[in-house]
């Protein structure tokens, strides 16, 4: 199976490329990414020499570049997307162009290329707050900031191809992914940048906001499965199972560094911040798949990685400087 992944230069991308090419030794993988902040080919330096692996620069809302990429591929999975709900606060456009038309043009040259099998990644934030039980597939989406909107939105498009055009589409909704080379805009690699240089940890509100934590190595099993398994037209939840309040998950990062908890200051919370996600994976489990690192040696692991990996930390956080300077100033 020759593979296009967009955005596979990504944290949840590059991680899925270095899984398939361990674990699949017969796919081929073309990635496609624009090397914005987050995308980074140092993320892909290991395998970047590897015969099987091909990289294309390219933006997924241009038309003909996508259409080109897909040349000779049986099957995408679509990760190209603008994924920070902060930076959608600040303003919308990037995501909802990326997210939502990127996506579109992604479908659509699937569609004209004939492609075998789309596996289109979501996200649990489409469901919105979970207040009681965790949301199964069957349950309506309600997105509650930009960035989830235009995933929801994008989810439903890959849906509408499906039933309008038959085009053989799949969509994963994942749980909070951690794990190696994710961006340090995010909880875990930016509490442990600004723990490991001193700085304070700012938390928004009380930090009881409570997310499922998936390593992206079970998130890359389950993608897998689903090329090989899953039905067209169906969307599966993938969730780590492990729901845990975010002033838990900071305390093991400051613990892991020995770092004091006096560096944790609680800040304004962020506009519409969803106070629980949790889904239920059972039809993932029906395929055979289930979580398979355990939470606390999972944070703890992904931790040293970054504290290991200072260098691309430090240059990870150069690109976003103007994006943490403006988010950051007043908290």
């Amino acid at each position: 199976m020759h593979l296009l992944v967009t955005g596979g230069a990504g944290f949840i991308g590059s991680n899925f490329v270095r899984h398939v090419l361990a674990e699949r030794g017969d796919w081929p993988v073309r990635v496609l990414d624009k090397l914005t902040y987050a995308g980074n080919l140092d993320n892909l330096a290991d395998v970047v020499d590897d015969e099987r692996a091909e990289f294309v620069r390219g933006d997924i809302l241009d038309q003909q570049t996508v259409e080109a990429a897909m040349e000779g591929i049986d099957a995408v999975v679509h990760m190209a997307a603008e994924s920070h709900v902060d930076r959608s606060i600040i303003s919308a456009e990037a995501a909802v162009q990326t997210n939502f038309v990127g996506s579109f043009r992604v479908f659509e040259a699937a569609r004209a290329a004939q492609i075998e099998r789309v596996l289109h990644v979501s996200t649990d934030e489409v469901y919105g707050a979970a207040l009681g039980d965790p949301f199964t597939e069957d349950d309506p989406l309600n997105p509650r900031n930009p960035y989830a909107a235009t995933k929801a939105g994008a989810d439903r498009l890959a849906h509408s191809y499906w039933v309008t055009y038959e085009l053989p589409v799949l969509i994963a909704r994942p749980s909070n992914n951690y794990g190696p080379w994710q961006y340090p805009e995010k909880l875990i690699p930016f509490f442990t940048w600004r723990a490991l240089n001193d700085e304070h940890l700012p938390v928004y509100g009380d930090g009881m906001q409570i997310r499922d934590w998936l390593h992206v190595e079970d998130h890359c099993r389950a993608l897998v499965m689903l090329l090989e398994q899953g039905e067209p037209g169906e969307a599966y939840n993938i969730h780590g199972d492990n729901e845990r309040p975010n002033m838990q998950t900071i305390r093991l990062i400051l613990d892991e560094l020995g770092k004091p908890e006096g560096l944790i200051r609680h800040v304004e919370d962020r506009p519409g911040h969803d106070v629980r996600y949790a889904m239920a994976a059972a039809k993932m489990r029906a395929l055979g798949w289930e979580p398979q690192v355990e939470w606390e040696a999972g944070i703890r692991a992904t931790v040293r990685w970054f504290a290991e990996h200072a260098e691309w930390m430090r240059a990870s956080v150069a690109r976003g400087k103007a994006y943490f300077d403006e988010w950051y100033e007043r908290r």
